[in-house]
């Protein structure tokens, strides 16, 4: 074999390996949360020795990141690709129904992603992290609004689609801190879509 075939064979195994690592931190971290897991208890799920653990990531803190960011470019592209299939006019409801059947309401997640919350409102560097990774999902929103107008009749009160943006990830938020205490799937999907189409059709028309 060539050191250019036996290079690939190299990466894949990282790859698998690292996905394999993950997976299994993402089921510890959300069992036991983040502060209370080892690397030891991750290695030990994964089915990994610690030197493949250190052959992807130096520090738990440096997983639990690439843990983070895994999902979250998981749940952008779930609402960029929802609202992106219409036109120039926007037909609300159908875009909202599209976001709040796809976007992930995960419990395992939600538990994951309020420990990574916890942890970046500690630390700044981790904060810069989520704070990226909030407006990318706002720019995403904002974006198709702003496209919208002049095609579309949107609510007044909306003003700048960045607010409107900013009350749409607001939405998410208590929808999903509310999903966490009563574990109830379907009644957060139904109250983000009651919300959502209340912020972008003053309430009018179907739900």
């Amino acid at each position: 074999m060539t050191a250019e075939g036996t290079a690939r064979r190299v990466t894949k195994r990282r790859v698998r390996t690292r996905a394999r690592l993950l997976d299994a931190a993402f089921a510890v971290f959300a069992a036991k949360g983040f502060g209370r897991v080892s690397i030891e208890e991750v290695c030990e799920a994964a089915g990994y020795s610690r030197g493949a653990f250190y052959s992807n990531f130096a520090t738990l803190d440096e997983l639990f990141f690439a843990l983070y960011q895994e999902r979250a470019e998981l749940i952008a592209e779930q609402v960029s690709g929802a609202l992106a299939l219409d036109g120039p006019d926007l037909d609300v409801h159908a875009a909202v129904d599209r976001v709040t059947d796809v976007l992930l309401l995960d419990l395992e997640w939600l538990l994951v992603k309020t420990d990574f919350l916890v942890h970046a409102a500690r630390d700044p560097g981790v904060a810069r992290t989520l704070l990226d990774h909030r407006a990318r999902l706002r720019r995403a929103v904002a974006d198709r609004l702003s496209r919208a107008r002049g095609h579309t009749e949107l609510p007044a009160v909306l003003g700048d689609v960045e607010d409107a943006a900013r009350a749409v990830v607001a939405a998410y938020d208590g929808v999903t801190t509310q999903l966490l205490l009563d574990k109830d799937v379907e009644a957060a999907r139904a109250w983000l879509r009651q919300l959502l189409t209340a912020l972008l059709t003053d309430g009018a028309g179907p739900v």
